[in-house]
């Protein structure tokens, strides 16, 4: 089994959805020891934010790619190739004005490519990375699940379904800035919701 953390938070490893993420994967590397852990850090290494270049190079003929876009799409294809490896997908997604981290932004942006993770059929795209788990660990400094204003839930979602990751599982922990007690509630209700994925997870093998 394998198994690809990413983290976007602008706190590195300090960020609380990256704790919960780690959280969750120490128990998946202690009751899954054999299990493969590929971690990238992608406020530590970005990936470009897509420009019409680099959009060219994705759409150019392989044999007709200048030095520069072989090298964009070299290095998509290392993020699709871990992708495809992975089993199962961590995520820690931190609420940014509302939005993703725009480093996940331009990490979707890299991954979504026509003929190598979806394709286009006369019935609409089909999703190309099937039979994967994705687990999503959301804070966010209010109380947004459920409301309008949660504009991440919808988006990684779909965004995931159309590469054909369709069972994901979201772990909320909201009001981290409201107060003290409000952030400390928020996390021990995250980690016992941890602490169930990984009895189910521990039952189901």
């Amino acid at each position: 089994m394998t198994l690809l953390q990413l983290k976007t938070s602008i706190f590195g490893d300090a960020g609380q959805s990256s704790r919960l993420a780690d959280a969750f994967v120490a128990r998946r590397r202690a009751t899954e020891p054999r299990t493969e852990i590929i971690v990238r850090n992608l406020a530590r290494d970005p990936v470009p934010h897509l420009t019409a270049e680099r959009f060219g190079a994705f759409l150019a003929k392989s044999e007709a790619r200048t030095a520069e876009q072989r090298a964009v799409v070299a290095a998509s294809d290392v993020l699709i190739a871990e992708l495809k490896r992975a089993d199962t997908i961590v995520l820690g997604l931190p609420m940014y004005n509302f939005g993703i981290p725009s480093v996940l932004k331009a990490y979707f942006d890299h991954i979504a490519r026509a003929g190598v993770t979806f394709r286009y059929t006369e019935n609409g795209p089909v999703g190309m990375l099937t039979g994967k788990k994705a687990y999503v660990f959301a804070t966010r400094g209010g109380l947004y699940a459920g409301t309008p204003r949660d504009l991440q839930t919808a988006y990684v979602r779909d965004f995931l379904g159309f590469l054909g990751i369709t069972d994901v599982e979201f772990v909320y922990a909201e009001g981290l800035a409201i107060s003290d007690a409000d952030r400390q509630a928020a996390l021990a209700k995250a980690a016992i919701e941890i602490d169930r994925l990984g009895t189910r997870e521990r039952v189901a093998a």
